[in-house]
């Protein structure tokens, strides 16, 4: 069979995603085509946003216009240009597009893809360019088939997932790849993208009778959060919706329309993706950096999400230690207290609670001493710094080698009990070398406590 016939041949559904995709329709001839699949740029100068790697002399863009690439992926929320990006390569380079989804396509689909690219290679010379969307719904059978077809040049592979690749995908796949982060695009780049939807005749709304207050261009910009794809679908939806006024045939886009076409803003956080950790990222960072309006907007903006507020109370109680500490010991049960209470009375009142924590903590004095004394012990017993108890420390209740129960051997130290002396202290040795991991600083009550350790070290070296 040759490269012509695995696509002239009747596939069962299954086999669909293996065909080449369908050229874009002409400008203007199909209508039912969304508007945001109707403004996808056709060349890298009409491609909008991602100036951090395909601006003039950049990476991508030097290996594009080269041709100097083998396997790629691109990693970014939704409506950022990933797939549109993937067949201006394509395009580009000259080669054949073979477009697979990690959610519909299974590995036959795979190897009929990677077979019919050997096939036009073998016959005719033809690159063919393989675009996986959501590769990290992939397992890991499906990406290890990619593999040899990757190493042997079969295929240019173009991934796009909006998934932190080097967590959801394999990593000999991720090793033979350039990774790519795409951003949100900026309010400039999405400002961009709906006047050309305005004006442009054959794709875009250039043909009718358009008048759209600049304040509900703004409004559309801000709330569709970076996302192209949200854009231009709201403002589509708003010019179909809205009638034509009777005697001028002219369709007014108001500020209220725009409202109603976005309607509220969509939050993007998936639950098991990058927006979950780095929100939550975003919360701690702002207690610990002692800042409670951002404090209160991440913990807004994941409540809104749907995030478990109890995950949150947990992350309120971490930090109360690891970030507050002994600067203020009450932060920490501030943060218990409000986990007990999210536990009890549940949402939506529960945020009143969550918020009295995270305030308390972002506006509390801070020291990671605490905590960081606990990982330098434990990195000394971890490289196998262990130390024996002293002698006079160990229990005197069991039996030691060549001694009777509580029996002190020759040359032990007595024990001294502290609260026989005055102010219940008695400088002896708990360690062996004298070690410390624990150094206070002046923050807040942790002052205080420097202050007692001071004079208690000084006691043990004059002693």
């Amino acid at each position: 069979m040759d490269a012509d016939d695995l696509f002239s041949v009747t596939h069962d559904e299954d086999e669909m995603a293996t065909k080449p995709a369908p050229k874009k329709p002409k400008p203007g001839l199909n209508r039912a085509v969304p508007l945001a699949a109707r403004m996808r740029p056709t060349t890298l100068d009409e491609y909008v946003g991602q100036r951090h790697i395909l601006g003039e002399g950049k990476l991508l863009r030097r290996a594009v216009e080269a041709d100097r690439f083998t396997s790629l992926i691109f990693y970014g929320p939704p409506g950022v240009g990933k797939t549109s990006l993937a067949e201006l390569i394509a395009q580009r380079t000259d080669s054949r597009f073979i477009n697979l989804s990690g959610v519909e396509s299974n590995v036959k689909e795979i190897r009929n893809a990677t077979e019919a690219a050997r096939q036009f290679l073998r016959t005719r010379g033809e690159i063919t360019t393989l675009f996986v969307d959501e590769i990290h719904r992939f397992n890991k059978s499906q990406q290890d088939v990619l593999l040899p077809h990757i190493e042997r040049g079969t295929v240019r592979f173009i991934g796009a997932t909006t998934h932190n690749p080097f967590f959801y995908i394999n990593s000999p796949l991720v090793s033979r790849s350039q990774v790519f982060q795409l951003e949100p695009l900026d309010n400039t780049d999405l400002r961009q993208l709906i006047e050309a939807a305005i004006s442009d005749p054959e794709r875009g709304f250039g043909k009718k009778e358009l008048k759209v207050e600049d304040a509900a261009i703004e409004h559309l910009v801000t709330m569709c959060d970076g996302d192209a794809r949200k854009l231009l679908t709201s403002f589509e939806l708003a010019v179909l919706t809205t009638e034509a006024d009777d005697e001028t045939g002219e369709i007014a886009i108001t500020l209220e329309v725009a409202e109603d076409s976005i309607q509220k803003k969509t939050i993007v956080y998936d639950a098991d993706g990058d927006a979950h950790y780095d929100t939550i990222s975003a919360f701690i960072k702002s207690m610990r950096g002692c800042d409670p309006d951002a404090t209160l907007y991440w913990l807004a903006k994941m409540l809104h999400a749907g995030e478990d507020p109890r995950f949150i109370a947990r992350r309120i109680v971490i930090a109360a230690s690891e970030d507050v500490g002994l600067a203020d010991s009450n932060a920490l049960r501030v943060a218990v207290a409000a986990h007990q209470a999210v536990e009890f009375i549940g949402m939506p009142e529960g945020r009143i609670t969550l918020a009295h924590a995270a305030v308390y903590l972002a506006t509390a004095p801070k020291s990671n001493r605490a905590y960081a004394g606990i990982n330098a012990a434990l990195s000394d017993v971890a490289q196998g710094r262990t130390l024996a108890v002293p002698p006079h420390l160990r229990t005197r209740s069991r039996k030691k080698l060549g001694t009777e129960g509580g029996a002190i051997e020759p040359g032990d130290t007595q024990y001294l009990y502290g609260h026989d002396y005055e102010e219940g202290f008695v400088p002896q040795a708990y360690l062996p070398e004298g070690r410390v991991y624990y150094s206070p600083s002046e923050n807040g009550l942790e002052g205080r406590i420097k202050e007692r350790l001071d004079y208690w070290r000084k006691q043990f070296d004059e002693g």
